[in-house]
């Protein structure tokens, strides 16, 4: 009789040291790619809405009673609903690998470990919420609770880019307390106006649903217009501080700081806030057509991302290990 050998017991071994022992380029790429799949989600997520394929899938998990993957005889919105869903699932893919890339690290870089690990565990939690969000019909407060959790997720993966790039926070802050205290107010203001946009958009005609589905998606009962006032009252104050902050970045470089990455990110948020601006004010004016209400949205997670990313910079970092 033939004895069967046993795998080699350093085969385990072999594959553990394959893995990265310190942030080399393949793991920021996927740390980026992380950070691109999380906005292109938001994106498609408003796609969904926007097209009202929201219940294009009427079931979850699986597509209908009958089926895991979308049929014909949903048409155009199952495709499309279902195609999101499937986007969720490429970003697990890459939200395992980075995790796996770090995984050797996680005693040298913790930060990058615990970032990869959130976000690994966001993946289910955001399948349930999505499966939440087609059982209640579309409810525009679970719809929006999506979407601040996605927002979320964005400066996670935000951070997670930074720290992988430039290297583990640091010890001292970078700039003054009163410049320091300038960047929090002014997200605390970006916080204001993502969530007062979600009841924006809850309150107005794209409900996410078609015209064949059992039941209209409801609205949060608020008067559009009104709604749509108080939400740019944050916005311009957000507009408003920045602009300060990019003064005071770049014109007393001196007393805020040398630091060149601090200008350019200030720089960014300032630019991702007037592409907001501009395209908030023509989509209103416009009667909100599906394609600048989507563009809002991807500015929406880019003004997150850079805002983090200025937050992030507010202090020194370590060496990149």
């Amino acid at each position: 009789m033939t004895q069967l050998t046993s795998p080699s017991p350093s085969l385990p071994r072999s594959v553990w040291n394959w893995f990265p022992r310190s942030v080399t380029r393949p793991v920021r790429v996927l740390a980026w790619l992380s950070l691109i799949l999380q906005v292109v989600l938001i994106g498609t997520g408003g796609a969904v809405r926007l097209t009202a394929s929201g219940l294009g899938c009427p079931t979850w998990p699986t597509c209908t009673a009958g089926s895991l993957v979308n049929t014909p005889q949903l048409g155009i919105h199952g495709v499309i609903e279902f195609s999101n869903r499937m986007l969720t699932v490429v970003l697990s893919i890459v939200v395992i690998l980075v995790f796996l890339s770090v995984l050797r690290m996680r005693k040298s870089r913790r930060d990058l470990f615990w970032l990869t690990l959130a976000q690994g565990l966001s993946i289910p939690f955001q399948a349930v919420l999505g499966g939440i969000t087609v059982l209640s019909h579309l409810n525009p407060y679970v719809v929006g609770l999506h979407f601040v959790v996605s927002v979320v997720l964005v400066a996670l993966t935000t951070t997670l880019v930074f720290r992988a790039q430039f290297g583990p926070r640091g010890a001292s802050r970078a700039v003054p307390a009163w410049f320091a205290t300038g960047v929090w107010i002014t997200a605390v203001f970006v916080a204001i106006t993502v969530v007062f946009g979600i009841l924006t958009t809850g309150s107005g005609p794209h409900a996410g649903d078609n015209s064949n589905a059992k039941a209209l998606a409801p609205r949060n009962g608020l008067d559009p217009v009104t709604i749509q006032h108080v939400h740019s009252i944050p916005a311009y104050i957000t507009f408003g501080l920045t602009v300060l902050l990019v003064i005071a970045a770049w014109l007393f470089a001196d007393r805020v700081g040398k630091s060149r990455r601090l200008r350019l990110f200030v720089a960014l948020l300032l630019l991702v806030e007037i592409a907001q601006i501009i395209v908030g004010i023509t989509q209103a004016d416009e009667g909100l057509p599906v394609v600048l209400v989507n563009i809002h949205l991807v500015l929406a997670g880019l003004l997150v991302a850079a805002m983090t990313a200025v937050v992030l910079s507010l202090r020194t970092a370590k060496s990149n290990a």
